[in-house]
């Protein structure tokens, strides 16, 4: 990775979310989210489905009407559209990829170029050689660990500030879910990276900081391993960990189980 590429002095939260609320369809999704991204590593933000962990990324960044306040590196970006806020640094990996399944794999990273920046094609092919060997395949016949390559490479392309990758493991096979986590790991390095996740064990190891949500509200935030490291804690507000001796128990490693039917809003 390039030396110093998203490199910022750890004097306070690069990104800084304060009474984050969300009404969509007359259905009030959020109800006022806390969030603090840390200027290095990775900061996860966890919750049962349903908390409304995706609808917080989308209303950071302004895919969804939104109130509230949220500072990127100081600056109040809450009345900016989502394509000023991409061009001042955020890449985004969403939770379905976002790939055009129609364009070849080199024609969806051409996509993600800034016209005002240099894509870093180097970076990306190193990471995932197989987006240099694939480049004239179309995107909709890649499997789903490599569509995920596709997805985290177009936010490596350019020279973004912060990361915010969407479930990246979702529906992955462990093997890939490794590949995954290892380039996130590296990724971190230099560019800070918001991690919605529901493999504990993943999070586990990137994660240094970390926001729980509950509800549609900020129910926990904290150093990683004060949670993670508390049994009960990490069953009171994630659903898996020590459980009493008369019911079954999940391992702590294991994804964050629904705690009902409908999907993460």
């Amino acid at each position: 990775m390039s030396a110093g590429r998203g490199h910022r002095p750890a004097t306070g939260p690069l990104l800084s979310v304060r009474g984050l609320r969300v009404l969509i369809g007359g259905r009030h999704i959020l109800h006022g989210v806390d969030l603090d991204v840390a200027s290095r590593g990775v900061t996860a933000l966890l919750g049962r489905n349903g908390a409304g962990k995706t609808t917080t990324v989308r209303g950071v960044l302004g895919l969804v009407p939104r109130t509230g306040s949220v500072l990127l590196d100081g600056d109040e970006t809450a009345h900016l559209p989502t394509h000023t806020l991409v061009r001042r640094g955020i890449g985004y990996a969403p939770e379905d990829r976002g790939i055009f399944a129609g364009l070849t794999v080199a024609e969806n990273l051409r996509l993600a170029e800034r016209p005002d920046g240099d894509a870093d094609y180097a970076l990306v092919h190193e990471l995932f050689p197989e987006l240099r060997t694939r480049a004239r395949q179309l995107a909709g016949t890649l499997s789903g660990g490599q569509q995920q390559m596709v997805a985290i490479g177009r936010t490596l392309l350019n020279s973004n500030r912060l990361i915010i990758a969407d479930e990246p493991t979702k529906g992955l096979a462990p093997k890939v879910v490794t590949e995954v986590t290892e380039v996130l790991e590296r990724a971190a390095e230099a560019v800070p990276v918001l991690l919605v996740e529901q493999n504990l064990a993943m999070v586990r190891r990137l994660a240094t900081r970390l926001t729980v949500l509950a509800d549609g509200r900020t129910a926990h935030q904290g150093p990683a391993a004060d949670l993670l490291q508390d049994p009960e804690a990490t069953r009171r507000l994630l659903g898996v960990g020590r459980a009493p001796a008369t019911q079954s128990t999940a391992p702590a490693s294991a994804p964050v189980r629904p705690d009902r039917s409908e999907a993460d809003a």
